[in-house]
């Protein structure tokens, strides 16, 4: 490994435990400044330990390190060092930050459960994603979802996810009313979508290919107008049995109505199908800020 690859990799391991900081203290003064401020839940473990801490005085922080201590064991032996590390460190880091930012909860004199929930949700989410994406983990339903994903692929990790919530919600519902739980199952949404956001990003690509007569044509009008690059890929008709050269193309939303402007002027009796991408990575297209 060349002295250049491993500074790199030393660069990209510092940031990556730089974002795991940043996002266990966003997702803990979200818990803190909101949620717990209106007396509200979280999803996963951090949620049972809020059960606890407003049942029993017992700080959330210490209580979710005390229950991602066995899990530490599990992580080890079946994710290996380097996942195990991150998970620590997470971990740690979450536990002290939601003690740091307990006082955040008498910050506020807001006491609307709605804009408490929402924003709440938002900066949950949006720390948990940053965690996710920069191969961090906060413990908890993370490290129990990932020793089961290896052992078993198939494994989906929201049907479990979504069951513990709706344990946890129960409780909420049985302890502080029905009001606290509906306002909870909220927050866990928007968490959940401000995590997939960050995962995966805001600004969704469209993957666009196109079969037409004038191929050499409408790749040049592409590349010119759009400054997207284009492929061909070798086809051939099923039923015609002539060879086809089909353009690939992978552009923006905002670059879409363009393109399909483009391809009507060009040839108008081209059969143009467009799919959605979560995500890409290469020449022209940013990736995750967090990652």
């Amino acid at each position: 490994m060349s002295e250049d690859t491993k500074i790199k990799i030393t660069k990209q391991t510092t940031l990556n435990v730089l974002y795991t900081i940043l996002g266990c203290f966003l997702s803990s003064i979200g818990l803190n400044l909101f949620l717990v401020h209106a007396h509200l839940l979280s999803p996963g473990v951090s949620g049972i330990a809020l059960i606890l801490q407003y049942l029993f005085k017992i700080p959330a922080g210490i209580s979710y390190l005390l229950m991602n201590l066995p899990l530490f064991l599990l992580s080890y032996k079946v994710m290996g060092k380097r996942f195990t590390i991150m998970t620590v460190l997470g971990t740690l880091t979450f536990s002290i930050a939601f003690n740091l930012t307990a006082p955040f909860k008498n910050l506020l004199s807001i006491n609307d459960p709605i804009l408490l929930c929402v924003y709440g949700g938002v900066l949950n989410g949006l720390g948990t994603g940053i965690v996710l994406s920069n191969y961090g983990s906060m413990g908890g339903l993370d490290i129990v979802a990932a020793a089961i994903k290896k052992k078993h692929e198939n494994f989906e990790f929201g049907t479990s996810s979504f069951v513990i919530n709706i344990v946890i919600i129960t409780f909420g519902a049985i302890f502080f009313g029905i009001s606290s739980a509906l306002y909870t199952l909220f927050s866990i949404y928007i968490a959940y979508f401000i995590t997939d956001k960050v995962l995966i990003g805001f600004n969704k690509q469209k993957l666009v290919m196109i079969i037409t007569n004038k191929e050499e044509e409408l790749s040049v009008n592409i590349m010119k107008h759009v400054n997207r690059g284009v492929t061909f890929l070798y086809g051939e008709g099923a039923y015609t049995k002539i060879d086809k050269k089909v353009l690939y193309c992978v552009v923006t939303t905002q670059q879409l109505p363009l393109l399909k402007r483009i391809v009507r002027n060009t040839d108008e009796s081209s059969f143009m199908s467009i799919l959605d991408i979560s995500e890409v990575h290469g020449n022209g297209f940013k990736g995750n800020v967090f990652s």
